[in-house]
């Protein structure tokens, strides 16, 4: 690889030579002052010396770029009607660049960002542009060195995870090293060290942590081929901060703890069809601004069971969570500096009035039970005709955990006090979600298809959206999708949507009809209508025409419309989206 671009570098009118940077640097110490020249001379030196270094020890290894791109930008007209105001920009806009290169057991990669200004519904505070992503990684024999920004996950992430969600506005990456060590087959050890994203800067504090996991079939050469498959594992997590003054309700100073621990084992099996798995952990006290500054641990616990067969699937979770938010600042409340990752198990659910009320887990005070049914009926059969019938059942019961008063307070989880107690398996009073659904699907000949959806659901608006005195949401919900092709390029899929409830909003309506000419074109025309609106002035129409161009690995989409304002979920973590109208322009593309 000839870095031309670093072997002469151009600065107030001179060009210097690499072999001389030293020597430069020492006459202009101004420019180590630079963010922008450290970043970039740091990063275009690993990404081209060390590719260099390694390629010349073996000539046989290759090596490659890889990247992808993606731009979202709207164009905001003002609609009072439905709650769109003004925005003085006109247009918004978002998008990254990531850029990877590999070479033999090397690795490095960056991702560039830019909201100007950041599109509505994301946090304002991510206003700018620059790179606040990058890696180096290299593995030689039983050792793997991560260096820059890490995303990684301890087990099932009760105590640690950092990663990166766009739709979100979300990204908690470890800004320090990572080292992964295998001494032997079926053992690995992970370690990392460092400090998280804040937008454009670092987080106060400081997150050291480790894990093992353990394959035992893999690491005991007797049980390489049995049938009972066993994986175990344990991690633990710290996080440092600073002292600060935070007084409770009475103006009395917090002790607070500078080092908050966190440990939590796992265990998974299988045999034949038959599948378990558990994970537990338990946070030492932690003060901070979600639990209003209380002394309780923490504790959470994950149970899944399942049974797959040829045409049969079962799932079964529960989960407990008491007192498991963990940031590493204590007085942060948004969806930032997360260092642990509690998914909701409730059913993500893909159309759109399905997806009208969805639940955010509740890291404080959540009892939940969740079980779904996959039953594939035969092709050829009297009941499954020609294609067989798929059909889905699930539901979700997610409860608060009950709480009771501690000795030394007089008002349930009070700051500066121990807050509550819990028993472990009871279920608290306060219903938080409800979901009963089915799915059938089936195809009646090679050109046309139908998928039967019904869901009934309770919501509680007033804890998962923070709406006071508003009552639990009781919701009945139908989807009917058709599609049929009308040859081999070309198909219609109509979508029909009904929300029927009393409360909120009141009920709603949704036709979307969608014209694909495979592989390159679509066209869709949808439309959703608040026809219960309590209010008849406010029952409206939210029209939405898109149309998307497809080639290999570039697609640009463009669409018109109305956008309710609501909130959008992936896996428990939510984030608002203010109500709009106008043009949004999507364009992506990898190589």
């Amino acid at each position: 690889m000839d870095c031309i671009f670093i072997r002469r570098f151009y600065f107030r009118k001179k060009y210097v030579d690499l072999p001389n940077v030293s020597d430069f640097l020492k006459s202009n110490p101004i420019i180590l002052k630079t963010r922008f020249f450290s970043f970039t001379f740091v990063v275009a030196s690993l990404l081209c010396l060390a590719p260099s270094f390694i390629i010349a020890q073996n000539n046989s290894i290759g090596s490659q770029v890889n990247g992808n791109f993606q731009m979202d930008a709207q164009y905001y007209k003002v609609d009072s009607a439905i709650g769109a105001l003004p925005v003085s920009e006109k247009m918004q806009m978002n998008s990254w660049t990531n850029i990877t290169y590999s070479a033999g057991d090397f690795n490095a990669g960056l991702r560039y960002e830019t909201y100007l200004n950041p599109v509505n519904g994301y946090d304002p505070r991510y206003k700018g542009s620059g790179i606040p992503y990058w890696f180096v990684d290299y593995k030689t024999g039983q050792f793997q060195v991560t260096a820059g920004h890490i995303y990684e996950q301890f087990g099932n992430g009760s105590i640690f995870r950092t990663y990166e969600e766009h739709n979100l506005g979300y990204d908690n990456s470890l800004n320090g090293i990572r080292l992964k060590f295998s001494p032997v087959k079926g053992i690995e050890f992970k370690g990392i060290y460092g400090t998280q994203r804040y937008f454009w800067d670092k987080g106060p504090g400081i997150v050291r942590g480790g894990d093992i996991d353990v394959n035992i079939n893999e690491f005991v050469k007797t049980l390489a081929e049995s049938k009972l498959r066993l994986q175990i594992g344990g991690s633990f997590v710290s996080k440092y901060q600073a002292d600060e003054e935070i007084y409770n309700s009475n103006l009395e100073k917090l002790v607070l703890p500078l080092n908050v621990a966190s440990a939590a084992g796992r265990v998974n099996m299988s045999y034949g069809n038959f599948g378990l798995g558990a994970e537990y952990a338990q946070k030492m006290n932690d003060p901070n601004a979600m639990n209003n500054f209380i002394y309780k641990k923490g504790e959470s616990m994950l149970l899944t069971a399942s049974y797959n067969q040829k045409g049969l699937g079962i799932i079964i979770q529960a989960k407990r969570l008491d007192n498991m938010n963990y940031k590493s600042k204590r007085t942060e409340t948004g969806n930032v500096l997360d260092l642990n990752y509690l998914p909701a198990i409730t059913k993500q659910q893909s159309y759109t009035l399905a997806a009208f009320y969805p639940y955010a887990t509740q890291p404080n005070s959540e009892m939940g039970l969740t079980g779904q049914v996959n039953v594939k009926i035969p092709k050829n059969t009297i009941v499954g005709g020609k294609y067989g019938i798929d059909i889905a059942i699930n539901a979700s019961l997610i409860n608060s955990i009950e709480k009771n008063l501690v000795s030394d307070s007089a008002k349930l989880g009070a700051s500066g006090t121990l807050g509550y107690t819990s028993p472990f398996f009871k279920v608290g009073n306060t219903k938080y979600f409800r979901d009963y659904n089915i799915e059938i699907g089936h195809k009646f000949t090679k050109r046309f298809k139908i998928l039967f959806t019904y869901m009934y659901e309770d919501y509680n608006i007033e804890v998962i959206e923070g709406h006071p005195g508003e009552p639990l949401v009781h919701a009945d919900i139908f989807v009917a999708e058709l599609t049929y092709k009308l040859n081999e390029k070309t198909a219609l899929r109509y979508e029909s949507q009904l929300l029927i409830t009393n409360e909120d909003e009141g009920s709603w309506s949704m036709d979307l009809l969608e014209f694909t000419v495979a592989p390159k074109w679509f066209i869709s025309v949808a439309n959703q209508w608040n026809f219960g609106n309590p209010d008849k002035d406010k029952r409206y129409h939210y029209p939405l025409v898109a149309v998307a161009y497809n080639n290999d690995a570039n697609r640009i989409q463009l669409s018109y419309g109305k956008q309710r304002e609501g909130i959008v979920c992936v896996g428990g973590v939510c984030r608002n989206v203010p109500a709009s109208n106008g043009f949004t322009l999507t364009v992506t593309t990898s190589f």
